[in-house]
């Protein structure tokens, strides 16, 4: 089994900033990607940034220039800086990973989710 922890997340002014962390743990052979998406109240969920073990990324354009996601390949660990943040960032945040398994079969698991509020 793999299993993800998500830390980070809060409630932040409009224009500021927050990190979030998500670690990956268990039956790891090999990590392909790990990223972000985040799901609003009322709308679907949606990709916010992706990571691959080579360090190519892919972003949503509503955050291309405010947040950066890299990551820790050694830890099985991606960030998510998010700056500039805006009241439309409200929303669930759930960190995502895709690999394989020690046993050779595929994996993709999700987060619990961290609530990221955007509020004056």
């Amino acid at each position: 089994q793999v299993q993800l922890v998500e830390s980070g997340g809060g409630l932040v002014q409009p224009g500021g900033s927050l990190r979030l962390s998500c670690v990956a743990s268990g039956s790891i052979f090999r990590m392909n990607t790990m990223g972000w998406y985040r799901q609003a109240p009322g709308k679907q969920r949606e990709l916010v940034a992706l990571i691959t073990t080579g360090g190519s990324t892919n972003s949503a354009d509503s955050v291309k220039g405010r947040f950066t996601i890299s990551g820790d390949n050694a830890k099985n660990t991606v960030y998510l800086q998010m700056n500039s943040l805006k009241p439309e960032d409200t929303a669930v945040y759930y960190c995502n990973a895709f690999g394989r398994r020690v046993d050779g079969g595929l994996f993709e698991v999700w987060g619990q989710g961290t609530l990221v509020t955007v509020s004056s």
